[in-house]
């Protein structure tokens, strides 16, 4: 009876140790995908701004610009694209909307990203875009990998259509989450006109003839929680300036927008507590789960070859009857 509680003890054994790497190395990478429909907003603010007056094409400091950012998931785009792509892809149609404290629009920016469900790293294919123009993306945009790492990554700036660095800086603590800081510098760079303008009449065309071009600089900050590689918290010191041509009046460059743009606080406190919800889901998976069965395993191992040793033990000699005496015969 022994041996065969040992044996069913060690086929258990061999399937929760078989099962740790399993559930780590095979279906993590399956089942921790971002959703294909998965819509998110976000509103940040800089307060004390300064904002060009379209009307005197002068700068002037005002209370708050906003921009409200939404990220709304295509399904129908993503399965298109997932016959071809032969991987799970996820198709976010973005936009940026910018207004300033009257409420009025300052510019708005469509943007189709595609990525790759689980590893974040883009796909390309027709449609990816910034307010209307094809874009090759290389590097992540918006959300690090699972288990984001130590070290830089390659990160896209949708203003200048490029990608350049994002440095690692340091590991931080913010609201109570063990967080990896990282810092993007852009230089200032010549960039295109948004194609919505926010005076009716001024167009990006019409705005060329006139000489006057565009140039924008922003140092970009991300707090990123390294389980999810979801970011809680996004700063940027945001510039821009119109710069030459008849436009300005013969001044060299006016401040068209500037700023510290900052993450509401309503949407930080919910932010983090997704991030912490997620953070729970991918442990599970990475670390809770496959630690706990390689434990039970080696656990139901030992109770196995405790039982088998025990079975094997010789057992003590049987006590000797007594001997009744024989009669003599006479």
């Amino acid at each position: 009876m022994r041996r065969k509680a040992s044996l069913v003890l060690l086929a258990c054994a061999v399937f929760f140790a078989a099962l740790s790497p399993l559930l780590r190395w095979y279906a993590f990478p399956r089942l921790a995908r971002i959703p294909a429909n998965q819509y998110q907003d976000m509103v940040l603010e800089a307060k004390d701004a300064t904002l060009l007056d379209y009307g005197t094409m002068s700068a002037k400091k005002v209370s708050k610009v906003t921009i409200v950012q939404t990220l709304k998931g295509n399904v129908e785009a993503a399965e298109r694209i997932e016959k071809t792509a032969g991987r799970p892809v996820v198709v976010w149609d973005g936009l940026s909307y910018l207004q300033g404290p009257d409420g009025k629009m300052i510019s708005r920016i469509p943007e189709r990203y595609i990525f790759d469900a689980h590893s974040q790293d883009p796909v390309h294919a027709t449609g990816e875009s910034v307010d209307g123009d094809p874009v090759k993306r290389d590097g992540i945009e918006f959300k690090w990998p699972f288990l984001t790492q130590k070290r830089d990554y390659e990160y896209f700036d949708a203003q200048t259509r490029t990608t350049s660095p994002i440095h690692y800086k340091g590991t931080r603590t913010f609201r109570g989450l063990k967080v990896y800081y990282f810092e993007q510098t852009i230089p200032w760079t010549k960039v295109a006109m948004p194609k919505t303008m926010p005076v009716e009449g001024i167009t990006p065309e019409s705005v060329a003839k006139t000489g006057t071009t565009r140039w924008y600089s922003t140092v970009r900050k991300f707090w990123v929680e390294p389980v999810t590689g979801a970011p809680v918290y996004g700063e940027e010191l945001h510039k821009e300036e119109l710069r030459g041509g008849t436009l300005l009046g013969g001044r060299a460059k006016v401040t068209a927008f500037a700023g510290d743009v900052k993450m509401r606080e309503d949407y930080i406190e919910h932010t983090v507590a997704l991030v912490e919800h997620n953070r729970t889901l991918v442990l599970l998976m990475t670390s809770y789960l496959p630690w706990g069965f390689l434990s039970l395993g080696l656990l139901l191992l030992a109770l196995s070859l405790y039982l088998e040793a025990r079975g094997r033990r010789p057992e003590d000699p049987a006590p000797a009857r007594a001997t009744e005496p024989e009669p003599v015969s006479a």
